[in-house]
């Protein structure tokens, strides 16, 4: 070989060693559907070693929250490093489109000069774009990268905890149920003990394929130049956790290790054992792994790195949503200071469990829901098959469990105020699409993505949210948004009349009959979100129901108004109509799917159909 060639890549080589030398590499192990119930953060019941292991040698997080309480909207704000709520896909199952320059966190690392692996779920709400993994599969490993001096970041995630494993049969129970804690919001009885029970076993299961990756690392000689992220994906996957923003839904195990190596990189509060109160979130994640590999984050990217070269200042609060949760429509904004949770629920009419069909194939579920129709629940258990009120604050440190709404008290008046206005100022900032109706988004949106959209100065979101918020009502404005929140807060004085009245006094009535002729000329909206909700509006009010049932059935056919459309009509009408038999046959005649369904969406209709007409599930 050329002399001068060969000292060339000799300097190359040591160059490159150099710099992997004095960059980490970079391993996340994720488990599914699992909150902080480890033995590390003091659940006694709890048994893995494993991770108690590694929080001995690490710092915990105490307050980490995923900000969606649900596998797909969680994942896509990891793997974006913005609220999915941004990006328009914050529903449970959706595919939206992302603009072309949007930066995704394993693009810049691997632009960094790091082989990047995906072992293996995605899952993300996305029609299109490449996360451009170096491998992503069940067979991804950092050992297949080109050298050992190419430094890696990797991802193993562990299924063996999610939510169908709670219902896999036969229960082994290697933890007692009777020895089970059972949240103040579950009926404590047998079965539900032995859900529990099932998922703690699921979580030492769980533990034990964590240490063996670390083991893996161990063995390679990586454990001192690796540092390791250990996380949940959202809450457990037992009802009122998973699908919901309440902290029991959000709030996710985090624990963090920075070998002595890169003690340069770790959190300025790092120490081997400690537990740090700084609020963390998903949206964090990514930034702080482009942090970590002496990167500055793209622009684009909403959270703030906690840990390497680009840490930023510790947050305020943290912010949780709730969208559709597959077949159903809801819409949740929370907020957490870190000892109190505050809640804004946007469709207070609606109960907070509404029937899914995956969720009921859980026991604890099923057997909830009849205990509740058979009138056999106390008021906290009962609660959550009732409709809601329009905000909730929690104290954690009195009521972990989250069962004693505060939010109407006096003494709290101020910090609801504080958090309500924190939500509503983040909502706007973070130009949150979830103000929009799904159906409409896509609408509006047209041939650009949400994002684009919401980026392209079109979009009121200050009037918008306000119009969410109750704020702003105006039933004639020129935007289709602020006309559907309208339709849903406009303020009423036909309840006050009727309670001074009755039904029949000639005011009472008069104000019916403007009221229903308003709701029934906004019925026939260009928006088909506005129609849908005037249509839910007579219905709660009980005035012009034959019509508002008629036009629902009109606007649930995929054939003419959309996958989106048909969703929100059959929410309502499977809801809040008269569900008679003639209804009934009419909703049995409508398609189930289009042609060409949008992504990830096309079972949900067949599902409400099925619901609404006591259809056998498939």
């Amino acid at each position: 070989m050329n002399p001068l060639l060969r000292t060339g890549l000799c300097v190359l080589l040591l160059t490159s060693s150099a710099i992997a030398a004095d960059r980490p590499n970079i391993l996340w192990i994720t488990s599914e559907d699992n909150g902080p119930q480890l033995g590390c953060y003091g659940d006694e019941y709890a048994d893995t070693p494993n991770l108690d292991a590694l929080a001995q040698k690490s710092l915990r997080y105490k307050m980490c929250w995923s900000n969606a309480p649900v596998c797909a909207p969680a994942r896509t704000t990891l793997i974006s490093g913005m609220h999915a709520t941004s990006l328009g896909g914050h529903h449970m199952r959706s595919g939206v489109k992302l603009p072309a320059d949007l930066k995704l966190y394993p693009q810049v690392l691997k632009e960094a000069g790091y082989y990047c692996t995906n072992n293996s779920k995605t899952d993300y709400n996305f029609a299109n774009g490449d996360v451009d993994w170096d491998q992503s599969s069940k067979k991804a490993h950092w050992r297949d990268r080109p050298s050992k001096q190419t430094p890696f970041f990797s991802i193993f995630n562990i299924t063996i905890s999610h939510e169908s494993k709670i219902r896999s049969k036969p229960h082994t129970l290697i933890h007692d149920p009777a020895n089970a804690r059972v949240p103040a919001y579950q009926p404590d009885v047998y079965e539900v003990r032995r859900d529990w029970a099932q998922y703690y076993d699921k979580m030492t299961e769980m533990d034990a394929q964590v240490g063996k990756v670390l083991k893996q690392l161990d063995k390679d000689g990586l454990a001192d130049s690796t540092i390791v992220f250990y996380y949940g994906d959202h809450g457990s996957g037992m009802p009122r956790s998973k699908r919901w923003p309440f902290n029991s839904g959000l709030h996710v195990p985090f624990i963090l290790h920075v070998p002595a190596k890169f003690k340069d990189l770790a959190p300025a509060d790092y120490q081997s054992g400690a537990m740090s109160n700084r609020l963390t979130s998903f949206v964090d994640m990514g930034p702080t792994a482009i942090s970590l590999a002496g990167v500055k984050p793209p622009t684009n990217m909403q959270g703030v790195p906690f840990a390497g070269k680009f840490s930023g200042k510790s947050k305020s609060y943290l912010f949780g949503y709730r969208g559709r949760m597959d077949e159903r429509i809801d819409m949740v904004r929370s907020c957490t200071d870190g000892r109190y949770v505050y809640m804004k629920h946007f469709y207070p009419h609606r109960p907070y469990l509404k029937y899914v069909d995956y969720m009921f194939q859980t026991t604890t579920t099923r057997l909830w829901k009849e205990m509740f129709d058979a009138g056999k629940l106390n008021d906290a258990q009962a609660k959550v098959w009732k409709t809601k009120p329009t905000e909730e604050l929690f104290d954690l440190e009195s009521d972990p469990d989250e069962t004693i709404n505060l939010a109407t008290k006096p003494e709290h008046a101020e910090r609801v105020a504080t958090m309500r206005q924190a939500v509503r100022d983040w909502m706007i900032d973070t130009r949150d699409m979830g103000v929009f109706p799904e159906a409409e988004m896509h609408r509006r949106s047209g041939s650009l993505s949400p994002l684009e959209y919401a980026r392209s100065g079109e979009v009121p979101f200050e009037q918008i949210v306000d119009a969410a918020m109750g704020t702003n009502i105006s039933l004639d404005d020129r935007d289709s948004v602020v006309r559907f929140w309208s339709v849903k807060n406009a303020p009423s004085d036909i309840q006050r009349l009727l309670h001074s009245y009755g039904p029949n006094h000639p005011q009472v009535k008069a104000m019916e009959a403007e009221k229903a002729a308003r709701l029934k000329l906004m019925a026939a909206d260009e928006s088909p979100s506005v129609a849908i909700a005037a249509c839910d509006e007579l219905l709660l009010a009980k005035l012009e129901q034959k019509f508002a049932t008629n036009r629902l059935i009109e606007l649930a056919n995929v054939n003419d108004y959309g996958h989106y459309a048909a969703i929100e009509a059959l929410n309502v009408l499977d809801m809040n109509a008269d569900l008679n038999d003639a209804v009934t046959a009419a909703i049995k005649t409508l398609p189930r799917q289009a042609a060409k369904p949008p992504v990830r969406l096309g079972k949900y209709v067949g599902h409400l159909i099925n619901h609404a007409t006591k259809a056998p599930a498939k």
